[in-house]
C-alpha cells in the first residue's frame, strides 16, 4: 500500500515529454529526463546521476557493468554524492551515508526552451541524530550541460557541523591510455595510490596522463579541469564553484575494490571529483549554508 502511495506521489512530478518516473535497474525509482539537447537518468537512491548523454555524443558518464542496484548499497559509476564525510571513517560507511540513502524528489520544472530542473532532499535518517540539524538538497539542471548543486544548511541554533562534500564523478573515456587532463599544472597534491598515505607532491608539466593506479587529492585548488579524449575526439570540461578540492582517481588493476567493479573497466573511466575534503573540509556554523556547484560540458577536441 505504501509503495503505491509513494509511486502516485512521484508520478505527480512527471512532466510529459520532459520528466518521466520509472522503475530502473533493480526496480529502484528512476527519474528519466529528456531535453532538446540531451538525456539524463537520476536514481532516488543516493540522488545518483547515473547517466547524461548529449544528442549525437557517447555517454558523458561511466557506469560499472557490475554495479549494485539494491536498496542500502551505493551505485558504482555516474555521480555518487560523498557526504557528509569523504573517505573512510571507523564503523561507518565509506564516503558517508548520503549515497546509500533514498532521497526525496521534491520538485521538477521545465522552461519553455526545454531545460529541466529536478530537486531532491535528503530525508531525516534514524540513528543519525548527530546530523539532525543538517538540511541537504541536491539540484540537477539538464540542458546541453549538466549542472549539479549540493546545498547543505546548518539549521541548528548552536554547534558547528564539520562536513566534507564531493561529487565523485566517473567519466566515460574510450581508452585511459589515450586521454590527458589539463588544469592541474604545477598544482600540489597528496598521493594516496598504491598504499601511499598522502605524500605531498607537485604535478609538473602542462598535462596529466594516467598509466597506473592514481589517487590524488589536490587541495586548495578551485581550477577548472578538462579531460581530452583522443579516441572520442572530445573534450569534457569540469567547472566548479565553491570547491577547493579536486580528486583524480583510477584504480587500475592494483587497487582492491568491491565486486561491483571489474578491474578491466579501469580502461574506460576516470574520476575527476569536485568538492571540499580533508584539509578543505567545511565548518558549517548555525544558520550557514554551503553550496557546491559543478557544471559539466563537452565539445569537439581541438
Amino acid at each position: 500500500m505504501q509503495t503505491n502511495l509513494i509511486s502516485e506521489k512521484l508520478q505527480r512530478l512527471a512532466i510529459p515529454g520532459r520528466v518521466a518516473i520509472a522503475a530502473g535497474t533493480g526496480g529502484l525509482p528512476l527519474v528519466k529526463i529528456t531535453t532538446p539537447w540531451s538525456t539524463a537518468e537520476i536514481y532516488l537512491l543516493g540522488a545518483h546521476v547515473a547517466g547524461f548523454q548529449k544528442n549525437g555524443e557517447p555517454p558523458l558518464l561511466f557506469m560499472s557493468a557490475k554495479s549494485y542496484f539494491a536498496a542500502g548499497k551505493p551505485i558504482r559509476g555516474g555521480v555518487p554524492i560523498c557526504f557528509p564525510w569523504f573517505g573512510g571513517r571507523d564503523g561507518e560507511p565509506a564516503h558517508g551515508f548520503a549515497r546509500s540513502t533514498e532521497w526525496q524528489l521534491v520538485k521538477t520544472s521545465a522552461t519553455p526552451d526545454g531545460t529541466v530542473m529536478v530537486q531532491f532532499a535528503l530525508p531525516p535518517i534514524p540513528g543519525r541524530e548527530a546530523w539532525k540539524n543538517l538540511r541537504t538538497e541536491f539540484v540537477v539542471t539538464v540542458a546541453d550541460t549538466l549542472t549539479m548543486e549540493l546545498v547543505a544548511t546548518n539549521d541548528g541554533c548552536d554547534g558547528t557541523l564539520e562536513i566534507e562534500n564531493c561529487l565523485h564523478t566517473y567519466f566515460h573515456v574510450a581508452d585511459i591510455g589515450a586521454i590527458s587532463l589539463t588544469g592541474l599544472c604545477d598544482a600540489p597534491f597528496n598521493n594516496f595510490a598504491a598504499g601511499d598515505t598522502g605524500t605531498r607532491k607537485v604535478e609538473n608539466g602542462a598535462i596529466l596522463r594516467i598509466g597506473k593506479e592514481t589517487n590524488r587529492v589536490y587541495a586548495d585548488n578551485p581550477a577548472t579541469v578538462e579531460i581530452r579524449d583522443e579516441e572520442l575526439q572530445r573534450t569534457i570540461r569540469v567547472e566548479k564553484v565553491n570547491s577547493q578540492s579536486t580528486v583524480v582517481w583510477n584504480p587500475w588493476t592494483t587497487q582492491k575494490l568491491p565486486d561491483d567493479f571489474d578491474p578491466a573497466e579501469h580502461k574506460n573511466m576516470v574520476c575527476v571529483e569536485s568538492g571540499n575534503v580533508k584539509q578543505n573540509k567545511i565548518s558549517l556554523a548555525p544558520g550557514k549554508t554551503a553550496a557546491l556547484k559543478v557544471i559539466l560540458s563537452s565539445g569537439p577536441l581541438k
